[in-house]
């Protein structure tokens, strides 16, 4: 879903610029074919950078150029606490991406072989790590990755731990952020991704008559992980989508980033849903059947 952009053979590739001296002390060769396997890319934020550029596309001419501009944009927009420095680690292919979740990203080779089956990117404390299948920075899947990891590693931030909140939750708050900044930036609308998320979940299992949503289940990342595996990835991306939609159209946004935020004080994750937005996840969960399983109907 995106690329390198690696012309080291030509002069730009052959710049003597600190960018080119980070690009080539984090990359590791493939044995024998000289093909870059692994590419390290630490970005430091620069708030002077002007935010009023990031106007289209083409402001994104670099891999770089997109961390620095969506992360400014979720921080300007959205209110997002994404760091000041970012590592990011772009993999060329499957094998390596799995590797580096488990050499860089610290995962389980367990966890990591899970992962490495369907995911493209993967957003950590301070870390992106990206699975890189070629294209043009400025793509809209690209900058839909980089903003969908990026609010990851702002959840991270607020909660001051990873895997404490409902998975649904983070993934669905991170589809809406990513759509957000495309919506910014005149590729794509929420109006319309609600639409067609709409119906992307008609036909949901777990939303047909005497079916069980079972959110706390879709709340744990196995849970999470087992059931688009088993009731397929973009239906149950598109209904985490539409339930965490339906609490920022409810409460607002900012109420999400209270949610991640609560974490920090040690409530549990019932409780700090509780707390937040006012009724319990069985309540939750109800109303989500009610509305929604009308529409799978």
């Amino acid at each position: 879903m995106g690329s390198v952009t690696s012309k080291s053979a030509g002069p730009s590739g052959r710049r003597a610029t600190a960018l080119a001296a980070i690009l080539l002390a984090g990359l590791v060769a493939a044995s024998g074919c000289g093909r870059r396997e692994r590419i390290v890319l630490p970005v430091t934020l620069d708030e002077r950078a002007g935010a009023a550029a990031l106007r289209h596309p083409k402001d994104f001419s670099t891999h770089e150029a997109v961390v620095r501009g969506v992360a400014t944009m979720l921080r300007r927009d959205l209110e997002l606490p994404v760091p000041e420095q970012v590592t990011v680690y772009m993999y060329s292919s499957r094998a390596v991406f799995e590797r580096g979740l488990v050499t860089d990203g610290r995962l389980a080779p367990v966890r990591a072989a899970e992962l490495g089956e369907f995911a493209i990117g993967v957003g950590k404390r301070r870390q992106l790590l990206l699975h890189d299948e070629g294209g043009s920075p400025a793509s809209r899947d690209w900058l839909r990755l980089i903003a969908h990891e990026l609010t990851h590693v702002a959840q991270i931030e607020l909660a001051g731990s990873e895997g404490q909140a409902e998975q649904w939750l983070a993934e669905g708050m991170a589809e809406w952020a990513a759509f957000a900044v495309l919506e910014s930036l005149g590729l794509d609308t929420l109006a319309e991704r609600r639409a067609v998320a709409h119906g992307q979940v008609r036909g949901y299992p777990a939303l047909q008559p005497g079916s069980r949503l079972d959110l706390v289940t879709l709340g744990s990342q196995r849970g999470f992980t087992a059931r688009h595996q088993r009731d397929g990835s973009l239906a149950t991306y598109q209904l985490a989508f539409l339930m965490t939609d339906y609490l920022a159209r409810r409460h607002g946004f900012d109420r999400l980033v209270v949610y991640f935020r609560g974490f920090a004080s040690g409530r549990s994750r019932f409780e700090n849903f509780y707390a937040v937005f006012g009724q319990s996840l069985p309540d939750f969960e109800a109303e989500i059947l009610q509305r929604y399983g009308e529409v799978a109907r």
